[in-house]
């Protein structure tokens, strides 16, 4: 079986599916089966609640203030699972909880998820990954024909409703991308982070 909990550079993660609605050109999936102390990230069929939780209770949560969710998918593909292990993450281990996320979960539940997100993010991180529809649609390359569209505005949802919200882009954008970036982030009251490309 897949690692469901794993570490990377003193953080630890939960891959809690390998579900995503993106197929991003840099994506590290696409490169390596695994990061980290993970051996492999591929789940054969994703965990079930209570699969994620017996991890959680095998991990030595000592050390960790925060549990981020992000693994070889996308963690609102799993909306059900993450809102739940979290709550339990939160209550029995008093980690804070951040969510890697593409910023596309509200089209692909057909709903706002934002809401529910709140419920147990203390931090959210949104890829942006360009700073323009077109561009954006081809590096990314999503499920979904206004996902531009829909990234922006649910960055703006979280930004009203969840403590801390990053936009996130790789440093392998030119400089003028990065700046542009960090305007239209910074257009909706969201800080952008530049990440190093692995």
């Amino acid at each position: 079986m897949a690692d469901i909990l794993y570490t990377y550079k003193n953080q630890v993660y939960a891959n809690i599916t390998n579900l995503c609605d993106c197929r991003c050109e840099f994506c590290i999936r696409s490169h390596e089966d695994g990061v980290g102390d993970a051996e492999t990230l591929w789940h054969k069929k994703d965990p079930s609640l209570e699969e994620i939780i017996a991890a959680m209770d095998e991990f030595d949560f000592q050390g960790y203030k925060e549990l981020v969710y992000c693994g070889y998918g996308e963690p609102t593909c799993a909306l059900e699972n993450l809102v739940k292990s979290a709550k339990y993450a939160k209550e029995k281990y008093g980690v804070s909880v951040r969510i890697n996320t593409n910023g596309l979960g509200n089209l692909y539940h057909g709903k706002d998820i934002v809401p529910i997100l709140a419920e147990v993010a203390d931090s959210i991180s949104i890829s942006l990954n360009a700073p323009t529809k077109e561009e954006y649609t081809r590096v990314t390359r999503p499920n979904f024909e206004n996902a531009f569209e829909a990234l922006l505005e649910f960055a703006g949802e979280c930004e009203k409703m969840i403590p801390q919200v990053k936009m996130t882009v790789v440093d392998v954008l030119p400089e003028e991308e990065i700046e542009a970036s960090r305007e239209l982030a910074e257009s909706i009251g969201v800080e952008l982070r530049v990440r190093r490309y692995a």
